[in-house]
């Protein structure tokens, strides 16, 4: 009786395509009246709100309150200062939020809103464009998820003026913005209870157990009065992942009202203070012999920050454990501007650091004269190269070898140029994905009912991976029951705490939770029916700690072919091909599902997606959709993701890894590498737009 490994259609599947399943926006607290709250973005960059005129504003139709950094309720200490909202006059960024109106309408708050009369003490000057010699920049004490910021071994520099063969350049990846189908939303409520007031918040946010915790701690409330419920979530890509200001805005304006608010934010807010992939540049310099045995590689990085919050990422961290070298520098640099703070978007750091570095490696293969493909496998450890610990499992060798079968790479002509269909270049690219195989702390309920069926809690967030559907099919395993006799129960705050979704660790985590959970209820109850409602509480916090020492990391690699029209410049991925190794697959359908998804990711991040910073104004002249492009089904063609079987014992007791981002990585290094077979033409700065091409692309092509 086996349900993990099969294609289970997602359980909320029907919920979803009839319209039936309820997102934040949704929510209706019962026997309650839900009024809007809409927000007032800054109109200047740096400087201070000296006063809101709200008159005309309290004197239209349906509005019941405005409030502002003079009247809004005080808020408690918190280490994310953009969650103090409304709490002072100081402006750090165009759009962050200086005002708000509630209203018995959105129509009502929007018209009063525009009626606000704010009045300004705009400074002199601001600095919101990252440059990768920025004046302000300095090395932080740590990167994000708790790197060291700065790792080396040997004597790169010594190594690098001595290597036969050199590789030096800079790599740049512009702002790049989280755009789920679904914006932030939250609607709050509050209700006095025999100890003072309780908070219930229905928030559209990947981590229901992060925002009770930030909203008790704002709010001055004990955790377990704070409620937070995310029974589904229209996409995250991690700017759900933490608490963002929306949620803060909602339970004060339900307090200064005391009365249910909701707050949904306009596609131009989510450019504004909900966070995005800050700018990076990298410079790559590899060292290599003759053969192409790297001798040394160094990736040292600059990237930005908020003067609010310090917000780094990870970009040369993956670096430090793909390649067999002596000797490896790898920094990080960040500069404080005056900008809204950078977070977490799908594969933060890998994904930025992996497309330098793999350019870099297939600009060596280049000089070289080698296959990309053989340059990778020649350079492939035996242990991890930052650690010198073993691997609990590493097949790159497999995926490549794989995904060349597959994709057809003997056809690729290594001569850039040499092969064309009518007006147009054709090329293939190759690049490495890796992503670290993590496993945090959780808790979960399993409870046998007298009827034969099961309930299964967890505190997890859904965000459209089909979590519900993958712990149903790991808690029936684990039972030793079919399916349809599980009950999963997941995002509320009020079911047993939970980490967020974020760092492709979420099965991995709460999966290791409900397993154990109901494993041990199936050893306490047997297979015999009880008579009572039978509990079996689990905590993983000891077996997580206890995990041998070992690196665990998912892999994997990516191939693309690529059209690029001589005339106009414009690339077209005609096929995408991924291949990987991430432990125990699950759930087929739902993989190949998420996979697909990150390596959409890659082509949006290779060839369209940009932030424009505006040096005249502040914040992003592109805050949407319109002018931020996003890759439509029109721009995703032949695409296919596929795996290896790989058996790794050493991770959870499903043996499976994170998939939700390795899809992201090295995919646009991939269709860059592409290009460059296919034209000759290397983009160092992404996106790879036609202009960058033609300015570029010698003239004899278009004869």
């Amino acid at each position: 009786m086996t349900s993990l490994g099969t294609a289970h259609a997602r359980i909320e599947a029907q919920d979803k395509v009839g319209g039936t399943a309820h997102y934040t926006a949704d929510r209706v607290p019962p026997g309650q009246q839900v009024v809007h709250c809409v927000h007032v973005g800054a109109e200047i960059n740096v400087g201070r709100v000296i006063g809101v005129d709200d008159g005309a504003a309290m004197q239209m139709p349906g509005v019941l309150g405005v409030m502002w950094h003079g009247n809004a309720p005080r808020l408690g200490e918190s280490e994310d200062a953009e969650l103090h909202v409304l709490q002072g006059p100081d402006v750090h960024y165009r759009g962050q939020i200086v005002a708000a109106v509630i209203a018995i309408s959105v129509e009502q708050a929007r018209a009063a809103a525009e009626s606000l009369d704010i009045d300004y003490e705009r400074a002199e000057g601001f600095d919101n464009v990252l440059h990768a010699t920025h004046p302000a920049r300095y090395a932080p004490d740590e990167v994000n998820a708790g790197f060291p910021a700065e790792a080396r071994r040997g004597d790169p520099e010594a190594a690098i003026a001595d290597a036969d063969h050199v590789v030096d350049n800079w790599y740049s990846t512009p702002a790049m913005h989280n755009a789920p189908m679904e914006p932030h939303a939250t609607i709050a409520t509050w209700e006095q209870i025999d100890d003072g007031q309780a908070l219930t918040v229905w928030d559209s946010t990947q981590a229901p157990s992060g925002v009770q915790g930030d909203l008790a701690t704002l709010f001055d409330v004990e955790p377990d009065n704070v409620r937070v419920i995310a029974e589904h979530v229209g996409g995250g890509f991690g700017g759900k992942g933490s608490t963002r200001p929306n949620a803060v805005l909602a339970a004060m304006a339900a307090r200064f009202v005391g009365r249910p608010v909701r707050v949904v934010l306009p596609r131009s807010a989510t450019f504004a203070f909900v966070g995005y992939r800050t700018p990076t540049f990298s410079r790559v310099a590899l060292g290599a012999d003759g053969n192409g045995n790297l001798e040394v590689v160094c990736h040292d990085t600059v990237q930005q920050t908020s003067k609010i919050v310090e917000f780094v990422e990870q970009t040369a961290e993956a670096t430090r454990h793909i390649y067999d070298t002596e000797h490896i520098r790898t920094t990080h640099e960040v500069a404080p501007l005056d900008v809204s703070t950078p977070r977490w978007m799908r594969a933060p750091g890998e994904s930025p650091g992996i497309y330098a570095l793999e350019s870099a490696v297939d600009e060596l293969a280049h000089e070289l004269g080698l296959d990309p493909i053989d340059l990778r496998i020649r350079n492939e450890p035996d242990v991890d190269p930052a650690s010198g610990t073993a691997f609990s499992s590493r097949n790159v060798v497999s995926v490549l070898r794989k995904g060349a079968d597959q994709f057809g790479w003997e056809r690729r002509d290594p001569t850039p140029g040499s092969i064309r269909r009518g007006r147009k270049l054709v090329g293939m690219g190759v690049a490495l994905a890796s992503y670290p195989t993590m496993t945090s702390p959780s808790t979960a309920l399993a409870v046998a009912q007298p009827d034969g069926s099961f309930d299964v809690s967890v505190a997890a967030s859904d965000i459209g991976t089909g979590a519900r559907t993958v712990l149903t099919q790991i808690a029936a395993d684990a039972l030793q029951v079919l399916a349809d006799r599980v009950r999963l129960h997941l995002g509320d705050s009020a079911l047993p705490k939970a980490p967020g979704a974020g760092g492709s660790a979420g099965t991995s985590s709460w999966g290791f939770a409900v397993h154990k959970a109901c494993e041990g209820l199936r050893e306490n109850i047997g297979s015999g029916p009880v008579d009572r409602p039978v509990e079996q509480f689990a905590d993983t916090t000891a077996d997580v700690e206890a995990a041998s020492d070992l690196h665990r990391e998912a892999f994997g690699a990516h191939f693309a072919e690529v059209a690029v029209d001589v005339d106009t410049g414009e690339v077209t991925v005609d096929r995408m091909l991924g291949v990987f190794a991430v432990g125990k697959v699950l759930n087929p359908r739902l993989a190949r599902s998420q996979l697909i998804g990150g390596m959409t990711f890659g082509l949006g991040m290779a060839l369209m997606e940009e932030g424009h910073p505006d040096a005249q104004y502040g914040g992003f002249g592109n805050e949407n959709l319109a002018d931020y492009h996003v890759p439509s089904h029109a721009d995703v063609r032949d695409i296919e993701a596929v795996w290896i079987d790989e058996v790794d014992d050493n991770i959870n007791p499903m043996g499976s890894k994170g998939i939700g981002e390795i899809g992201n990585v090295g995919s646009a290094a991939a269709i860059a590498n592409a290009v460059f077979n296919a034209t000759g033409v290397r983009v160092r700065d992404l996106p790879v737009r036609p202009d960058k091409i033609m300015e570029q692309l010698d003239p004899r092509h278009r004869d």
